[in-house]
């Protein structure tokens, strides 16, 4: 697996760009916004776009992904149906932080802990990590260990648990019981800023300790 990190919208949010060396075959994670990079990054790597994956309902995690996906004839897969609201109310976060209109939108096949996901030869594990939203979910690529995280875990800090729905207590719980079974050197690539470790996170993370 390789991978490209695009930051978009106005929030700087990571898009990650997965594709498989061996099929050609791409993806995107939380394509939030700005389709015409994210496209031009496809194209320029002369990718076949194939799916398209999502941590969470966030706008600026999924404000590309309706656009791409019919313009690509490609799938949405995850998050957890428990964000179903969040897409559902796209129009009205749109208007609440000043993105442009938005209509709303659902994926085409939830996720649930445990699941996998395939892009070529690349297996991605599913695990469900509500807190910041409650139908947040990880993706895990065991071979690279690489974890694209959303906007549940950063470097040295975690997620906001004060939107609907939201809910601290459950958040450290998911980084605790579920991130922080991993091994160390796994990378995590976040949903915002630069990439940090399970070990660096486990020894210095504030809001962990």
């Amino acid at each position: 697996m390789q991978y490209h990190i695009m930051p978009v919208t106005p929030y700087q949010q990571n898009c990650s760009l997965i594709w498989c060396e061996h099929s050609g075959k791409a993806a995107f994670i939380d394509p939030g916004g700005e389709t015409s990079k994210l496209v031009n990054e496809v194209q320029k790597r002369q990718l076949n776009l194939d799916k398209i994956f999502l941590t969470h309902g966030h706008l600026d995690h999924v404000g590309a992904a309706d656009e791409i996906a019919k313009q690509f004839n490609v799938s949405i897969i995850g998050p957890q149906i428990e964000d179903a609201f969040w897409f559902e109310q796209l129009p009205a976060q749109a208007e609440m932080f000043n993105f442009p209109p938005i209509e709303s939108f659902l994926p085409t096949q939830w996720l649930n802990d445990g699941d996998r996901v395939t892009l070529g030869e690349i297996n991605l594990q599913v695990f469900h990590c509500p807190g910041h939203t409650p139908g947040h979910i990880v993706f895990y690529e065991k071979d690279t260990e690489t974890l694209f995280a959303g906007d549940v875990i950063f470097k040295g800090s975690i997620g906001r648990t004060d939107f609907p729905k939201g809910d601290h207590a459950t958040l450290i719980q998911s980084i605790k019981q579920k991130l922080f079974t991993l091994n160390d050197d796994v990378v995590i690539v976040p949903g915002h800023g630069p990439n940090t470790s399970i070990g660096q996170e486990k020894a210095s993370n504030p809001f962990l300790r």
